[in-house]
């Protein structure tokens, strides 16, 4: 299905058809969708080497995507009043006993492993090779000792180990398995098909995972080689899902159905919400080619949240394990967002997927598709600026005084308003009795309003922002010469 406009569908397609052609993986998958319809998918390569090519209900390991479904099932038992997130993790699991930097005595919270600033060190290449260990053996692993590299809850270190520790929470929490609580709180009440153990028999497509041995050129065999599925176990909590991409699009649009007010499932919008919040920042990572730095980065609950200079909050995870590669993320302001999964090992997916979003956004700005949500002052906002405009004219210390909060004369007495509000109205010759153009007012919040008042030689600009007590007050008040309008 392509939805999109014919260059950015030939965009996206070079983008993922490049990497199987310089055998990044043997195939892959990508689909790219907003709140209502699937805009663009399409597989490449094939489900192992030589075979039929990725469709939407092909199943692959989603690696730490599966993190976030281990988030929202600690909050749906927050929520019903059975665990308490700021409660020690030692509680539930007793023989995590950290050695801690410089012996500060700090026991780690659930709270602090959602948000990977539990203390615990990075451990990818070994944590994903852990997933089938059984429960007797995680607790002699932990029995042994486990070193902090930083002290719980001031840093964020992005950590495996604190996930498998989150799903024994779960365990002890609801007294069953990890993956029976993920599979009766979440995936059954929403319908979807992810399961933690490869499907045996016709009905069901699972792609093979591969690693890449680079030494090897493109099309010489032995560039890829299967690598063996791992089973469900303790580690399952941190990457063991596998789902098709019609699976994980049904995901991420319950996800963001929080920011429209979405009720429906196990979890409410205001927890979903919380999720895809920048509890903990992280380090900046590199983006893509001309793609400007991001102002933020961090991680939320089972999420990473970021903010882009170009797009506002973005939210997204990666997933990377032996033999996969996958990718969510997720634009709340257009509802857009895209999937993406290469059998072969940490192919970092990520890039191509992330780029992918952005063409279909950008493509669909430039077909008018998308307008930026207005954001509407308040009546009250509005009133208010037209009082204020008229106080250029004619200056009056009693309407002054019902426009202004008590704020307004305390920080600067009206009468040096007056004259400063006159000196500026001098200084562009006057109010101008016909205006010769109108500059849009600029509202980035219902109680903030800045717009522009022409004079005969240049322009005034005012600026006024509401009190948040009702009723309603101006408690910012500004009059300047502006620069742009000479």
């Amino acid at each position: 299905m392509h939805l999109v406009e014919d260059s950015t569908e030939t965009d996206i397609t070079r983008v993922f058809q490049d990497r199987i052609s310089s055998g990044v993986a043997p195939g892959s998958y990508v689909a790219v969708f907003d709140r209502e319809r699937v805009r663009f998918e399409q597989g490449f390569g094939g489900v192992t080497v030589g075979g039929p090519v990725p469709d939407a209900d092909t199943l692959f390991r989603i690696a730490s995507c599966t993190k976030s479904f281990t988030a929202a099932v600690l909050l749906i038992l927050r929520d019903a009043g059975r665990l308490d997130l700021d409660a020690p993790v030692d509680g539930f699991v007793p023989e995590f006993t950290p050695v801690l930097p410089d012996g500060i005595a700090v026991r780690p919270t659930v709270r602090m492993l959602l948000t990977m600033s539990g203390g615990l060190g990075t451990d990818d290449p070994w944590g994903d090779r852990q997933e089938s260990i059984t429960v007797d053996e995680f607790r002699r692993l932990l029995v042994r000792g486990v070193r902090c590299v930083t002290t719980p809850g001031t840093a964020f270190s992005y950590s495996n180990l604190g996930y498998a520790l989150l799903g024994q929470v779960i365990e002890r929490v609801t007294g069953g398995s990890y993956i029976d609580a993920v599979t009766s709180l979440l995936l059954e009440p929403l319908g979807l098909g992810a399961v933690f153990e490869r499907p045996e028999g016709d009905g069901a497509v699972t792609a093979t995972g591969h690693r890449v041995r680079r030494e090897r050129a493109v099309d010489e065999d032995g560039r890829f080689v299967e690598v063996p599925f791992s089973g469900p176990g303790v580690f399952s909590s941190i990457g063991g899902l596998f789902a098709s991409a019609s699976t994980l699009i049904g995901w991420v649009r319950w996800l963001d159905g929080a920011w429209t007010g979405d009720e429906t499932g196990p979890l409410s919008s205001a927890s979903r919400r919380e999720m895809q919040q920048l509890h903990r920042l992280a380090p900046s990572r590199p983006t893509l080619d001309g793609v400007p730095p991001r102002l933020a980065l961090g991680y939320g609950f089972g999420l990473f949240v970021e903010e882009d200079p170009d797009l506002g909050t973005l939210v997204s995870h990666s997933g990377g394990y032996p033999g996969y590669s996958a990718h969510m993320r997720w634009h709340p302001t257009s509802g857009f967002g895209v999937v993406a999964f290469e059998n072969a090992g940490y192919a970092a997916v990520a890039k191509p997927a992330e780029q992918a979003l952005r063409l279909a956004i950008a493509g669909a700005q430039a077909a008018g598709e998308l307008l930026e949500p207005a954001i509407r002052p308040w009546p009250e906002t509005l009133v208010a600026s037209m009082t204020a405009t008229g106080l250029l004219s004619h200056w009056d210390d009693r309407v002054a005084a019902s426009l202004f909060a008590e704020n307004v004369a305390l920080d600067r007495p009206l009468d040096e308003r007056r004259e400063a509000v006159d000196a500026a109205v001098t200084a562009v010759g006057g109010i101008a009795e016909v205006a010769s153009g109108r500059a849009t007012p600029i509202c980035d919040s219902p109680d903030h309003l800045v717009w522009f008042v022409e004079g005969t030689e240049g322009r005034l600009r005012l600026e006024v922002r509401m009190t948040p007590v009702l009723p309603l007050r101006v408690q910012t008040f500004t009059v300047t010469v502006d620069d742009q309008g000479v």
